[in-house]
């Protein structure tokens, strides 16, 4: 066994051993039995509208990325795109290895156009920096009207404009071409973030919550970041620790805000297994079978 080998099974156990920690640490802060009676007594209405909600900001990231793609010369059909991306999704929350969905997305790209790997990795890559980018302008418009936080709007503002113009510098210098379709791209990443923001809503609806949204959707949208830290099933344990914390911090109730987090992980999983399809109909996305994680990883290892 190489070196590599050894490095992939020790950042394979590391990701095991953050996701079990996070899970043990929100198991001591909650009450399992108040999470099961919340549930049991949820309005079923508006959950289904936070599925809703999150389906259709899933649908317009396949959209993001196919523009993106457009930038390097792909111009896929919204049909193939959108099958790419859902088994994306599900490669994302049951791989713990790190080529995930984003690799497999690279390696089909890759067999089915004369593309080079690197020029589908750069569109990849800033589908998911103008994803931060507007988690970044939505959490900062939340803080605005977030008094309570003591943050001046001057600061929030100077920040989120100075962010965005060193951004699209940085494009510019490096990276001219994604320049063509920056309004379009990030219009469609302010909607997707907006979606699942209105996902997030219609859960605390969901659970007959009467209070203030605004704390517990700062939380949630803060919680979002954690997807690049590297964890198993799709960062489960993660989202919940950060927000059992920030509770604890705003001084909020902490069961509500866990039990946000766990039903949003669950409806992003069931629109994720969707891509399930695909592995016993792979012929949908011109492969007769599935390359496993190691023929993916040998393949874009040629770029390199």
């Amino acid at each position: 066994m190489n070196k590599k080998s050894y490095w992939s099974i020790l950042k394979n156990i590391g990701k095991v051993l953050i996701t079990l920690s996070a899970l043990y640490w929100v198991s001591n802060k909650i009450s399992f039995q108040d999470l099961r009676d919340a549930l049991q007594n949820c309005n079923y209405i508006y959950l289904f509208a936070a599925l809703l909600c999150y389906t259709c900001s899933q649908v317009v990231a396949s959209s993001r990325l196919k523009s993106f793609l457009s930038v390097i010369g792909l111009n896929l059909s919204e049909r193939y795109n959108f099958r790419l991306y859902q088994l994306g999704l599900l490669y994302n929350f049951f791989l713990p290895g790190g080529i995930g969905g984003d690799g497999y997305k690279i390696y089909f790209l890759k067999k089915n156009y004369p593309i080079k790997g690197r020029q589908v990795l750069s569109a990849v890559f800033f589908d998911r920096l103008s994803g931060l980018w507007a988690l970044s302008m939505i959490t900062g418009c939340l803080v605005i009207f977030m008094p309570r936080l003591a943050i001046p709007n001057s600061f929030t503002i100077s920040l989120l404009s100075i962010g965005t113009v060193t951004y699209i510098y940085f494009l510019k210098l490096f990276f001219k071409p994604f320049l063509s379709k920056f309004v379009i791209t990030h219009l469609k990443a302010l909607a997707v973030q907006g979606l699942q923001t209105l996902s997030a809503i219609s859960i605390l609806y969901a659970l007959n919550f009467g209070g203030k949204f605004s704390p517990y959707l700062l939380l949630f949208l803060l919680s979002s970041l954690v997807a690049i830290v590297p964890s198993i099933l799709g960062g489960v344990g993660l989202r919940e620790s950060l927000m059992t914390f920030g509770a604890e911090y705003f001084q909020l109730d902490g069961h509500l805000a866990v039990l946000i987090s766990l039903i949003f992980y669950m409806i992003s999983l069931t629109v994720a297994s969707s891509g399930i399809y695909y592995i016993f109909r792979p012929q949908r996305l011109g492969a007769n079978k599935l390359p496993t994680a190691n023929e993916v990883e040998q393949e874009l290892e040629k770029e390199e």
